[in-house]
């Protein structure tokens, strides 16, 4: 597991964005379509979802991702 440092509150979509998974925001809602992304142990579809702090993200043929918040390191 891989643990992300953000500086700041983001949504998923704007998370796989940031990861460099894909290229822009846009391209979010395709890839939560065509990808299994877990949230928690849970599907997650909602490229708005907010992350928080320790979440724990699992993306299908990717990783899983740990979320820390700079101001709660």
């Amino acid at each position: 597991m891989e643990i992300v440092h953000l500086p700041d509150f983001m949504t998923l979509g704007q998370f796989l964005k940031y990861e460099g998974i894909i290229d822009t925001g846009g391209h979010a809602k395709y890839f939560l379509a065509d990808y299994e992304v877990l949230l928690n142990g849970e599907r997650e579809h909602r490229r708005g979802k907010k992350l928080n702090h320790l979440d724990v993200v699992t993306i299908e043929d990717v990783g899983t991702y740990q979320i820390q918040y700079e101001q709660d390191a």
